[in-house]
């Protein structure tokens, strides 16, 4: 039995080449450009979404607290007191949440006033920058 043998000991393998791998990358890159902006401001969104959604529901944990006890929680009381008894208060029918009160979607407390320059209560986030004012991402979110 004879092996065919070709004139070169290697045989030629095909592959892609430099150019059209440089091709595919530059274009994958074009992709990338144009969804990551996208993507991005939608978590952007989705921070500002959550951030009222929270808040709403403060506001009914504290309407909650006014129908027990009479009037809202002092400024200096906070929304603490909607988990824990505070020492003055009678009427404290709580908690008003089932968990502790969370932290505005970056990380920081939410904010409380009673009396409220907006309402008889204020509650809100100083937005993504954490300092008051701001627009776009680092608007305030408040109850107003």
């Amino acid at each position: 039995m004879r092996i065919p043998c070709s004139s070169t000991p290697f045989p030629r393998l095909r592959g892609f080449t430099l150019l059209e791998l440089l091709v595919v990358l530059v274009i994958l890159g074009l992709l990338a450009g144009y969804v990551a902006p996208k993507y991005f401001s939608q978590i952007g969104k989705s921070e500002v979404k959550t951030a009222q959604a929270q808040i709403g529901a403060l506001e009914k944990a504290l309407d909650q607290y006014r129908i027990d006890t009479g009037r809202y929680p002092a400024t200096e009381q906070g929304l603490a007191a909607l988990n824990a008894k505070p020492a003055d208060e009678a009427r404290w029918d709580g908690p008003y949440l089932k968990k502790a009160v969370p932290d505005d979607p970056w990380g920081k407390p939410y904010q409380y006033r009673m009396p409220g320059e907006h309402g008889e209560v204020d509650i809100f986030s100083f937005g993504r920058d954490g300092t008051p004012g701001g627009s776009g991402d680092g608007a305030d979110i408040g109850n107003w």
